[in-house]
């Protein structure tokens, strides 16, 4: 797959996700897309289920499997998630070829 596939797909999940998410982005280049999630319903209602591992594997694992779409030119490193108590989930995502000299 491709960086360009990737990025269509990310920019449709996006799309989709608006009303239940908010974020901040930090960087934004040809080298790298770097975001907070700062506030995920998702993860609310699976801690309101008092469910949260649950919510982390049907949803926060998902995140590596759409970054494997780009795959290897998409490489997405995550330290932290709401749905595991922290402030905020850290997207970090390197874009290799698209960084690359023509």
């Amino acid at each position: 797959m491709s960086i360009k596939q990737w990025a269509t797909l990310n920019a449709a999940i996006t799309a989709k996700t608006a009303d239940f998410i908010e974020f901040e982005v930090l960087r934004q280049d040809k080298a790298a897309l770097e975001v907070n999630m700062t506030t995920c319903r998702l993860a609310e209602f699976f801690k309101h289920l008092n469910e949260p591992e649950l919510g982390a594997l049907l949803a926060c694992e998902a995140d590596f499997d759409i970054a494997a779409v780009g795959s290897p030119d998409v490489e997405l490193t995550r330290t932290q998630t709401i749905m595991k108590g922290a402030s905020h989930c850290d997207f970090r995502y390197l874009l290799k070829k698209a960084a690359e000299p023509k």
